[in-house]
């Protein structure tokens, strides 16, 4: 009965993708969102990496990486609160939870379909750091480090978007919150660099930047920063799943 039940409720899920990337590829939320991801990634590209004065390939290449990975953060945040708020304000929500779907498919597939506007996102700004690869000394590995990372934030970005989705009709209020979550996320690194001790080193391991997000903006892949991350993706999921049941009985 299991193996029956498993192709429809992938298909019912991409059905929620497709749906969802039509929303974003209809309206001008997504476009306008994209665009001023790349815009503000472009002007700190161009002012705060590059600069007028000479650098290192890779100190530019860095500093890249160091504002991309907050726009990235910020864009998943933005690109997902839509996502259950809209359903939940619009009347269609219960309809939605009353098919055949858990609520934890649900969310996967809520979640899948605002990644793809990140990933299209990250490899419409690949052309900056392949302009520093070209005209510098950096290497491939050190790009492709970078952007694994982006992905990767942009990931807890958009989970933790979809978690304030979850908690609201309102959309502005949903990603208020999120932006909020991701903030505290990005603060406890500057938290953890004023405070000694065992103390500093746990806050240190629970920020969404800093101690996880410096190897792959130096180019270093680590197995601990890549489940950290997973990990954040996953809590965030799991927090919308357990919202999204607790409302499945409400009126």
């Amino acid at each position: 009965m299991t193996e029956r039940r498993r192709p429809s409720a992938i298909r019912a899920q991409l059905l929620i993708v497709r749906r969802e990337l039509g929303q974003y590829l209809t309206t001008w939320s997504g476009y306008v969102i994209t665009a001023g991801m790349l815009l503000v990634l472009g002007l700190a590209y161009n002012v705060l990496a590059v600069g007028s004065r000479a650098r290192y390939s890779s100190d530019v290449l860095d500093t890249y990486f160091y504002f991309a990975s907050g726009i990235t953060l910020v864009g998943g945040a933005l690109l997902s609160m839509r996502l259950i708020a809209e359903e939940r304000s619009q009347g269609t929500y219960p309809m939605l939870a009353t098919s055949s779907l858990s609520e934890g498919q649900i969310v996967v597939a809520k979640y899948l379909a605002a990644m793809v506007p990140i990933c299209g996102f990250l490899l419409l700004s690949l052309y900056m750091p392949l302009l520093v690869y070209v005209y510098g000394k950096v290497t491939v590995g050190h790009i492709f480090a970078g952007y694994v990372g982006l992905l990767l934030i942009g990931s807890a970005g958009v989970a933790i978007g979809l978690f304030g989705s979850s908690l609201f009709k309102s959309q502005l209020v949903a990603v208020i919150v999120s932006l909020i979550i991701c903030g505290i996320g990005v603060l406890l690194w500057m938290t953890a660099r004023v405070v000694d001790g065992v103390l500093g080193d746990i806050i240190a391991a629970m920020t969404l930047h800093g101690r996880h997000f410096f190897p792959f903006q130096d180019g270093i892949i680590t197995l601990a920063n890549v489940v950290y991350y997973l990990s954040v993706t996953a809590f965030f999921l799991m927090l919308s799943r357990n919202v999204l049941e607790s409302r499945r009985w409400r009126p």
